[in-house]
């Protein structure tokens, strides 16, 4: 889930595993999970300035004779790949420093995949471990307005980060969502202009042309653009070459592909990487 354009960078630092029980689990569309974890482990996540804050779950496969607590280095010693843990990233939704409390919505569509199907079966009690939290954007309180465009993935990072716009600052979000049922409450101190976009099998310009054809307002805008990675690279190019938007005013990632796994995701990164780079450089 790193920016491939994002200012400032953030410090890095080493991260610990952290373990955690499941508390609650809710959900919230037909299509969004919400799952609350809590210990004492989160007492120093260390949560800081950004808005985007992920960690990086690891989840043990269906099937695999093991749950959390458990060592990865032991569980790849002793088992066939097969069973070894899924590292999935995943946006913080809310975090309580004082409740020590994690708050992370997943996506669900089906048995496919390892964390969606996790959070569908999770219960109080569970256990989960992840690590984190890394994080880059937060919104820029100097900007005259601000856009936020992605898909339901990116819901956990646009709520926080609509937290933040100063109070009657615009901001522009597009979301693309299954249908009606999908969207949630967005609240916001600024001026907020929500635009819902229903998805269609047959249309996967959807998000890129919305965002083509809205009409930008004055002054300098301040960009958070993460979701579908064909998406993502479609509306990079767009504000980088045609609307000439500076890198500095951009906080842009795929965070994920269609037809893709995570870890196919993963192999395909750096060739997505050098081709967003290919686009923008014919301006």
């Amino acid at each position: 889930m790193a920016d491939t354009d994002t200012a400032p960078a953030p410090a890095r630092r080493r991260r610990r595993m952290i373990q955690t029980r499941v508390e609650e689990v809710r959900r919230l569309t037909p299509h969004l999970i919400r799952v609350v974890v809590g210990g004492d482990d989160l007492e120093s996540f260390g949560a800081g300035e950004f808005t985007d804050h992920y960690v990086k779950l690891q989840l043990p496969p269906p099937g695999a004779p093991y749950s959390a607590p458990f060592d990865p280095e032991d569980v790849k010693a002793r088992h066939p790949k097969a069973h070894w843990p899924r590292v999935r990233p995943y946006t913080v939704q809310d975090y309580d420093a004082e409740r020590r409390r994690l708050t992370i919505d997943f996506v669900h569509h089906g048995d496919t995949g390892v964390a969606g199907p996790w959070a569908a079966n999770a219960q109080p009690g569970d256990g989960l471990q992840l690590m984190g939290p890394g994080g880059a954007y937060t919104p820029d309180p100097d900007a005259d307005w601000h856009l936020m465009v992605g898909d339901e993935a990116v819901l956990p990072a646009i709520s926080a980060s609509l937290a933040r716009i100063p109070a009657g600052v615009r901001v522009h979000v597009l979301v693309e969502v299954d249908g009606p049922a999908d969207e949630v409450p967005l609240e916001t101190p600024g001026d907020l202009h929500l635009t819902w976009l229903h998805r269609r099998a047959d249309d996967e310009d959807l998000l890129a042309r919305a965002v083509r054809e809205l009409d930008f307002p004055g002054g300098t805008v301040h960009a958070f653009v993460h979701g579908e990675a064909a998406s993502v690279r479609a509306i990079r190019r767009h504000l980088l070459v045609d609307r000439g938007l500076p890198r500095e005013a951009l906080s842009i990632s795929g965070y994920w592909k269609r037809d893709r796994t995570e870890e196919g995701w993963r192999e395909d990164k750096a060739e997505w990487n050098r081709l967003v780079e290919a686009d923008a450089a014919v301006a």
